[in-house]
């Protein structure tokens, strides 16, 4: 090879160097420069308010909403097709058990019974004969026979009678409160058609369900002690009485009742009241704002604030940690922790969806959630 050729060689070698050296060091250059854009890039301070986690002492209760039901109602309602002939009420007054209320057009039946009752007369008459002369061999047992049947039937077609006659007239099934009378002098009713509504509203049910989760503070006998809007004023006492052998396959909830004196009629059938059953010994609990916890599938989850020391400006770095926690019972606007968290620590109350963990915050409680154990229900 000759000098000029090597020469030329060694030209061509050292440009690709330079060249590809060149290259190399921008990719560098752009590799330093980008991650330096990503990271003055980084998530600033997420806002959040937050609470300290506090030990709380829990009565173990149950608080549910539910309804109102006469121990007794019904609306009473025409059997039978008829005019409306006495009427032996007055609206919103009180019935007694078996008191006469409306009284339709039974003539027709009335007339027809006194032969009704002469033919049954007759009957008797007649097998009372055959039955003498049977004794004497005078007549066939057959013939005994057919005069008792037919003074039976006889009998029958009187107490039949008399049933058609009874349909014609309403009564007080059982004591009660009347409500606004439907029918008026004169007028035609048939059958099904309502005449006035009874109820018996001392005492008066409540029913309403729990969750199974919290059955096992449901008892029969257990005290509850209801508050109705209604009266606001008031709270009326009462027990358990009944509790549904099941629960509902829809809802998972149990079914309750309770009975409660109601001697001046202030509680109505339809209102809704809210019940709360206290049993068992005092607990102690850490307490959060329902709205703290973060429910999953895969469990529930609060962010701890945490100190991260001091950040570039020299004051406090906060930082937010995740954390697994398991949750009891809840009352009002509260839900007990059972596990994962301890009293003192800082638990955020809002602006949880813009963090992860690790993330770094700044405090600002100029609004809380609704904290409230025993918060007032409204009828909307």
């Amino acid at each position: 090879m000759s000098k000029g050729t090597t020469k030329r060689m060694v030209i061509m070698l050292s440009a690709a160097a330079i060249v590809f050296g060149g290259i190399y060091g921008f990719q560098q250059f752009r590799n330093k420069m980008i991650k330096q854009g990503i990271g003055s890039q980084a998530n600033p301070p997420q806002a959040v308010s937050t609470t300290t986690a506090q030990l709380a002492s829990w009565q173990p209760t149950v608080e549910a909403v539910g309804t109102l039901r006469a121990a007794m109602g019904a609306t009473l309602a025409a059997e039978v097709s008829g005019l409306v002939t006495a009427i032996h009420f007055d609206s919103g007054k009180t019935a007694q058990a078996g008191q006469i209320l409306v009284e339709l057009n039974a003539a027709p039946l009335v007339a027809q019974l006194p032969q009704l009752q002469a033919n049954a007369a007759l009957a008797k008459l007649n097998y009372e004969r055959d039955l003498a002369q049977f004794k004497i061999q005078a007549v066939s047992q057959a013939q005994v026979d057919t005069s008792a049947a037919n003074f039976k039937v006889a009998q029958s077609q009187v107490a039949a009678q008399q049933a058609l006659i009874a349909q014609k007239t309403i009564r007080a099934p059982f004591t009660g409160q009347l409500g606004i009378r439907q029918v008026d002098l004169g007028q035609y009713v048939g059958p099904g058609t309502a005449i006035v509504s009874l109820q018996k509203l001392d005492p008066i049910n409540l029913d309403f369900t729990v969750p199974q989760g919290q059955m096992g503070l449901i008892r029969l006998g257990a005290k509850v002690s209801v508050a109705t809007n209604a009266q606001p004023n008031k709270t009326y006492n009462g027990n358990i009485e009944a509790i549904e052998p099941q629960i509902d396959t829809t809802t998972r909830n149990l079914k309750v009742r309770v009975k409660l004196a109601n001697p001046h009629g202030e509680l109505l059938s339809g209102m809704f009241a809210t019940a709360r059953v206290g049993d068992g010994a005092v607990q102690q609990y850490i307490t959060l704002p329902n709205v703290t916890i973060a429910y999953n599938p895969y469990g529930s989850t609060v962010f701890v604030v945490k100190s991260a020391g001091k950040g570039a400006d020299g004051k406090d770095k906060l930082t937010a940690e995740q954390r697994f926690v398991t949750t009891g019972m809840t009352r009002g606007d509260q839900v007990a922790i059972t596990s994962g968290l301890k009293a003192g620590e800082t638990v955020v109350t809002a602006g949880q969806l813009k963090l992860h963990n690790g993330s770094t915050v700044f405090v600002n409680n100029s609004i809380q959630p609704d904290n409230n154990p025993n918060p007032t229900v409204h009828d909307l």
